[in-house]
């Protein structure tokens, strides 16, 4: 065993000890979409005096948090996103009603000077009469503090008069807001055992509101007291919350400075406490809207994990068996390191601190069936090797096709990882998590397939028994598909506009289905709201829409869901009105479960509509951009001719079959791209190789023999995605069928147009090219004694002895 292979052993053992502690000592972080909860995108809004920006969103949120907090919810999730987005995501909320009630509260708190009782109680009372028999609670001066009588009485009335009822229900007319509550600095509930005052509300201001709050008071001073006009109110969510009276012992004009106020009356504990937190905590600096909201059933989330892992466990079975059946006993060390390869991805999840969405379930699995890419292009390599000679040692056969491979290997894992940073930076939501996933996936892959299956391979090929016996190591001989396409030997590319025909007409039925049929745009995109029921009696589609209708839900659309469930999209809808609407549905189908709920506002869909095609324009743009620099100008073109062929095929797919386009069908659609650009990268690596060695060769010549040495790894590698897919297809459930039926079509249809379109692209391309053929690589030494300038680079284990 050379000192490389021992070097590579030792860090896979490494790498594998570490993982698997990982795996049995921490537990993945599960996104709402698993875990069952509430997710609520806020967005918040300029008003006409502050704008809101990063600073004012993050003072936004501190103040949601605490409101968050006040609801007793276990572990709340807060975070900011971009510069004017807060995500809420609360586990185990089923109803959010009370949290977007809570959190929704979108009017600030201010404070009113109040002008007297409503113009009907007015009339009723002289004015100057005491309002009540109790006078209620009172704003008190610190005994310590020293009152300015030199204070401003600050600015006159609006015009526009505002009418709210007080505590007790009495309405109050009362002046334009004075002070908002962003000028608050704390409230705090105390109990003043020592004066008998009982528990009282203490308030201090910043220090510019602490003026204001000061000229505020020192007004209402001027009025007697008993008077209305001699009360403050405090208002959040046009609700009174308190208005207590300025105490008598404050002079005209005079009012309460900062940190020397307190709301006292008549309060219990709770109440009290109550009144500080709304007063604080009500303090939003902008008002925030729900743009996005989606709850998701405890039930759902267990039963895509329950059919994730089954998928995982059926789809790596039957690969991990064909790639044995093919590769024999390296077949079966590669599966060893796929096993690998699923232990060391999830630590790296797990350790990262990744959050699992449903998306990002689904791409780890699927990553599962693509890891087995690298090792598909090294044997396909060192079987050739093998097959042009003979007589050459296992070892070294495997050596070069390791070396040989890597071009692809390389290109191919970084138009996947493009991939994924599209989805990660472009995505939305648990989008993002299937980008990580896939991104870790690649990396993971990469080391499972370049060190372990390395290490096991070559350890394996120093054996006599394996060396000698080519029936068992799986490389020494060709695939019998291969030899029998190399003996056939078709002209695939003779009339390469023939195949460009087939792929216009595909393209043409696809378009057809999007103008006759439409593509149905999920609520994601068009907003609204989509909830799915379970209901303990079966109701049919249209008894439910009978039902709904005669409750005021005309607009509703009824379909059926998973087994036996009900999927409701209405437009505009809010919690009361899904609160409504599920117990119409209860009294035919009696106990009546939410399985799910997406709340998507109109602004968002119109945003996320927009960002999903710039996202598809920006994959085009980024893969054009890599495949320029790689390839030739007209390998680039070609591949992305065949990427946006791929695109269009299976949004035609979709719009034929009825199925919704939604975030998730994006993700998939991108992964589509990735897929459709590595296939592509395989063959025109493969054709840049052979063109380069025999550059007066004919390009369709040299693509011909390019495609008939590659079509094995093609074939091979499709067979292992195609596996885990069809499992997630069947196991997966609606959560992710759509997912697995979009990735199925992308990878049927770009294992066509990276033979069938972007081959036949790119030579109808050269003719008209004026770039000289690629430059042979430096793979060959610089000449030998025997075999001169055309020798070939010596094997590593051959020391140059001859007899």
């Amino acid at each position: 065993m050379t000192r490389a292979t021992t070097v590579r052993a030792v860090l896979a053992v490494a790498v594998l000890l570490v993982s698997v502690y990982i795996s049995l000592t921490m537990s993945p972080r599960l996104g709402l979409d698993l875990q069952g909860g509430t997710r609520i995108v806020l967005q918040a809004r300029d008003t006409a005096t502050v704008e809101a920006d990063r600073e004012t969103t993050d003072r936004t949120l501190e103040v949601l948090r605490q409101r968050i907090d006040s609801l007793g919810v276990s572990e709340p999730t807060l975070t900011r996103s971009g510069e004017d987005r807060i995500i809420v995501e609360l586990p185990d909320v089923q109803d959010p009603r009370q949290a977007a009630e809570v959190i929704g509260r979108t009017a600030q708190l201010t404070f009113h000077a109040v002008e007297g009782p409503a113009a009907e109680e007015a009339d009723e009372r002289p004015s100057g009469s005491d309002p009540t028999a109790d006078p209620g609670s009172t704003a008190d001066p610190d005994p310590t503090a020293d009152p300015d009588p030199t204070a401003d009485p600050g600015s006159t009335a609006d015009p526009d008069r505002l009418t709210l009822p007080d505590e007790q229900g009495r309405a109050l007319a009362l002046g334009p807001a004075r002070l908002s509550g962003a000028g608050v600095e704390d409230a705090t509930a105390g109990f003043d055992a020592q004066g008998g005052a009982g528990w009282s509300v203490s308030l201090e201001f910043r220090k510019d509101a602490g003026q204001d709050w000061k000229r505020l008071t020192g007004e209402a001073a001027c009025h007697p007291a008993g008077d209305d006009r001699r009360r403050v109110a405090i208002v959040l969510d046009e609700k009174v919350i308190s208005s207590p009276q300025v105490d008598p012992s404050v002079g005209c004009r005079a009012g309460l400075p900062s940190g020397a106020t307190q709301i006292t009356g008549s309060f219990s504990a709770d109440e009290a406490r109550d009144l500080a937190l709304l007063i604080k905590g009500g303090a939003l600096p902008v008002p925030v809207e729900i743009v996005e909201q989606r709850t998701v059933g405890p039930t759902l989330g267990a039963a895509a994990i329950d059919a994730s892992a089954r998928a995982a466990l059926i789809g790596a079975a039957a690969t991990a068996l064909f790639i044995t059946l093919v590769y024999r006993l390296f077949g079966a060390l590669a599966a060893v390191a796929l096993g690998a390869y699923g232990v060391i991805s999830y630590a790296a999840l797990v350790a990262l601190g990744v959050t699992l969405t449903l998306p990002g379930l689904a791409g780890f699995v699927l990553a599962i069936g693509m890891a087995v890419d690298a090792n598909v292009l090294v044997f396909e390599r060192a079987r050739e090797e093998c097959a042009e000679r003979p007589k050459r040692s296992l070892r070294s056969a495997l050596t070069t096709g390791f070396t040989k491979a890597w071009s692809a290997v390389a290109d191919s894992n970084a138009t996947t990882l493009i991939a994924a940073g599209l989805l990660f930076f472009l995505g939305s939501g648990p989008v993002k998590g299937f980008g990580v996933t896939l991104a870790i996936g690649v990396i993971a892959s990469m080391f499972s397939a370049l060190v372990i299956a390395r290490a096991l391979t070559e350890i394996a090929a120093n054996s006599r028994f394996v060396s000698d016996y080519r029936s068992v190591n799986g490389i020494a001989r060709p695939g019998a598909v291969r030899t029998w396409l190399v003996r056939k030997d078709p002209g695939l590319f003779r009339k390469p506009v023939r195949w460009l025909v087939v792929s216009a007409a595909l393209v043409a039925v696809a378009v057809a289905g999007t103008v006759v049929r439409g593509v149905d745009l999920g609520v994601e995109f068009t907003g609204g709201r989509l909830v799915e029921y379970s209901t303990s009696r079966p109701v049919d589609v249209e008894t439910a829409r009978d039902t709904l209708s005669a409750a005021g839900f005309g607009d509703a659309e009824v379909t059926t869901a998973g087994d036996g469930d009900l999927s409701v999209r209405t437009g505009k809808l809010d919690n009361d009105g899904e609160h409504a609407l599920r117990a119409a549905l209860a009294e035919e189908g009696g106990e009546t479960t939410k399985v799910r709920d997406e709340l998507i506002g109109p602004s968002l869909g119109d945003e996320l509509r927009r960002n999903a095609l710039i996202a598809l324009g920006v994959a085009v743009a980024v893969q054009l951009a890599y495949l320029a620099v790689r390839f030739r100008w007209t390998f680039a073109v070609a591949s992305v001719g065949a990427m946006v062929h791929d695109v269009i095929l299976v949004v035609g797919a979709f719009a034929w079959l009825g199925r919704p386009v939604d975030g998730i069908f994006l993700a998939a659609l991108l992964t589509v791209i990735g897929y459709s650009v590595n296939d592509s990268v395989v063959v025109f690596d493969r054709v840049r190789e052979l063109w380069g060695a025999n550059r007066r060769a004919p390009l369709d010549t040299i693509a011909r023999r390019a495609v008939l040495q590659t079509v094995p790894r093609t074939v091979n590698t499709g067979m292992g995605a195609l596996f885990i897919l069809t499992a997630l297809a069947v196991l997966g459930g609606d959560s992710l069928a759509d997912f697995a039926l979009a990735l199925l079509i992308g990878i049927v249809v770009g294992t066509w147009s990276s033979v069938f379109a972007a081959v036949p692209g790119a030579i109808l391309l050269e003719r008209n090219a004026k770039t000289p053929p690629p430059v042979p690589g430096k793979r060959k030494a610089k000449g030998s004694a025997r075999g001169g300038a055309g020798a070939s680079r010596r094997d590593p284990l051959d020391n140059g002895a001859r007899v």
